[in-house]
């Protein structure tokens, strides 16, 4: 039986230092904490003598400096990107001038579904729409170097070209934004999708990875464990909502004042699309209705 996922918030970033996590895995945090980063953004160098480096991360030249000195000599031979938010893909570009080694992801930034007249992108305009890989990775693609190989797995919802990377030498999976060990994903349409979301849950809940290192926060051990947590938790969400649907609460705000107990009214926005996020999968599933096209404004019901 699964349990909800415990948290982890012990994560001590040691910025502008590269951190061994393992044989092949070394981190380096970029001094971009807030309150969807957590403490920052973490970048991975994977291999010794030939590197792929997994999210440059944020455009700071502190951070560019910082990898560029955990690289040292050796060759970057793939600089592989989980989605394409702000913390986690501008770096690319220079980094790839830098060490002359090729970028690759899923694709440029994209919503996961068509933006609605007057729609705009959620949280700050977080995407980075200028991001250009210069190779598109495909589901279960193969990225190699010396020692290593790199599966790409698509995990949309999140983002809509999110990547997670499995390193066969150890078992162990980048996750990106996808599974945090500190907290819970930001599925916020149209940028996100739950039904995408749940279905890239299930996905890695069939393989067999055990380790995960995350985008953001300390590694996670027992990670299918977890994964099961964090389906559970976002069915109780869903549970949540028809509950307050039941109760009479017709739109997102007070839905969200009534299930986010005690939530710093910064994070009111993210939260609102998180219940979006149900309400797409639910009304497209014909448990609930809406009087408009779902949206941040629209009225729901019960069906």
């Amino acid at each position: 039986m699964p349990t909800s996922p415990q948290f982890d918030l012990s994560f001590e970033p040691r910025y502008g230092e590269a951190v061994s996590l393992s044989p092949l895995v070394r981190r380096v945090t970029a001094n971009n904490p807030g309150p969807f980063t957590f403490h920052g953004t973490n970048s991975y160098l994977v291999g010794s003598r030939q590197l792929a480096v997994i999210d440059p991360g944020p455009l700071d030249a502190a951070h560019l400096d910082a990898l560029l000195h955990a690289i040292g000599d050796a060759e970057v031979v793939a600089i592989l990107v989980t989605h394409t938010h702000r913390d986690h893909s501008p770096l690319a570009a220079r980094m790839a001038l830098k060490t002359g080694a090729p970028t690759l992801a899923e694709g440029p930034h994209r919503p996961a579904r068509a933006v609605a007249i007057g729609e705009t992108l959620p949280l700050d305009g977080s995407g980075d729409t200028g991001f250009r890989p210069d190779r598109l990775l495909a589901d279960g693609e193969v990225v190699v170097g010396d020692g290593w190989h790199l599966t790409a797995i698509a995990t949309p919802g999140h983002a809509a070209n999110h990547l997670a990377f499995a390193l066969e030498e150890e078992q162990a999976l980048f996750s990106g934004d996808h599974v945090m060990s500190w907290s819970t994903t930001i599925v916020a349409p149209p940028d996100g999708s739950m039904v995408d979301y749940m279905a890239s849950l299930d996905r890695l809940l069939a393989r067999e990875e055990e380790r995960y290192y995350p985008g953001h926060g300390n590694p996670l051990n027992s990670a299918q464990r977890f994964v099961a947590g964090l389906r559970m938790h976002r069915l109780g969400r869903e549970t949540a909502i028809l509950d307050r649907l039941a109760a009479g609460d017709e739109t997102i705000p007070d839905m969200v004042r009534a299930i986010y107990v005690g939530l710093d009214e910064k994070l009111f926005g993210a939260a609102g699309l998180s219940v979006l996020a149900h309400l797409e999968d639910l009304v497209a599933r014909g448990i609930v209705t809406s009087d408009a096209v779902p949206g941040v404004s629209a009225r729901y019901h019960l069906a």
